[in-house]
């Protein structure tokens, strides 16, 4: 299996992040990516390359040029208007109030976010621009016949919605791979997303849509972030009504019932009809993960490699989450290698 991957991500290397009344060192860094790439080599899955450009026409099918060029310039913005630290969103458009983008940069953080723990350094941009490489260059390798690839993108995506980041998103990488193997031929697409937090963004940008189908097991929203999307009665609207499915799980849930999510949304997806699979692979649902509340040890993530192989479907594994960092690479590799040696 090739593994995608970019040094540029280290160029987003925030100081900040707002949890639990505090700042704190991002849970979200640069070693995570790091350490997935040196177990890579350890174990020894298969060739590390690096991304291809693919210019911003495939972005652009995903997210709109007002948000992009929001992103590309808003840590320029924020030292410009005199600010001191990374640039973090402070005021939202709330319940009730104007919904109007704002032309000071502290007004446009909190248009453009849906959550302040994310803040914007000096490389966030560039470094999320590579991502979107990373991933789009898993979709290459796709299409010319490999049975599967790992796109390891840093910063995540699942939870970048058409015109909004936030936790740790700023592009959905995932989206994006989803839309091009869409628009280079295949008829329908199906994105898993494995992450414990509900994959937001993605069904933001998917939700009135038949052609792709959205498929997210994660930890029950009204107990876990983000909270206010994920809930198994959003099923999609109009055209895309059914092709959104959601399993929110309780706190503690272990892998017996967590699987037979798997087994279900796997079910789903071969009933859909998919081309290809792109699957939102987060590994948070660890048992010792510091911000999920699911019981998974190290021994599940090669099931849930096996598992996804036996559905036989052309499948881009994209990086999203996982937070315990000792064990973060062992996890997220396990999945890859379960999947190839199935």
């Amino acid at each position: 299996m090739y593994t995608i991957f970019s040094e540029k991500h280290r160029m987003r290397d925030s100081c900040t992040e707002l949890y639990g009344g505090e700042f704190i060192p991002p849970f979200e860094c640069p070693a995570r990516a790091d350490l997935v790439r040196e177990y890579i080599d350890e174990v020894g899955l298969g060739e590390v390359v690096h991304c291809r450009q693919h210019g911003l026409e495939p972005l652009l099918r995903i997210h709109p040029t007002d948000y992009v060029r929001f992103l590309e310039g808003a840590h320029e913005e924020w030292v410009a208007a005199g600010f001191h630290g990374e640039a973090i969103a402070s005021c939202w458009p709330a319940r009730r109030m104007r919904d109007t983008p704002p032309a000071h940069i502290d007004g446009k953080l909190g248009y453009y976010a849906f959550a302040a723990e994310t803040a914007i350094d000096e490389g966030t941009y560039e470094a999320a621009r590579v991502a979107v490489d990373v991933a789009l260059t898993g979709v290459d390798f796709l299409l010319r016949g490999e049975r599967a690839a790992f796109a390891l993108c840093r910063p995540p995506g699942h939870h970048a919605a058409r015109d909004l980041y936030g936790g740790y998103c700023f592009f959905n990488n995932a989206a994006v791979a989803a839309q091009a193997l869409r628009d280079r031929g295949l008829a329908r697409v199906a994105v898993l997303d494995v992450d414990f937090h509900h994959g937001n963004g993605t069904q933001d940008i998917f939700y009135d849509r038949d052609d792709v189908l959205f498929l997210s097991i994660h930890g029950d929203p009204a107990q876990a972030f983000p909270y206010f999307s994920g809930y198994a009665d959003e099923t999609g609207s109009g055209p895309g009504a059914g092709a959104t499915v959601n399993f929110p799980l309780p706190p503690g849930t272990r892998f017996d019932v967590w699987g037979e999510a798997l087994e279900e949304a796997l079910r789903r997806v071969a009933r859909f009809g998919a081309e290809a699979l792109v699957v939102s692979l987060g590994t948070d649902t660890y048992e010792r993960d510091p911000i999920g509340f699911f019981e998974l040890t190290s021994e599940d993530f090669t099931i849930i490699g096996r598992r996804i192989a036996a559905l036989g479907l052309p499948t881009l594994f994209v990086m999203e989450g996982g937070y315990a960092i000792d064990e973060l690479a062992v996890n997220t590799v396990n999945v890859l290698c379960g999947f190839a040696d199935a």
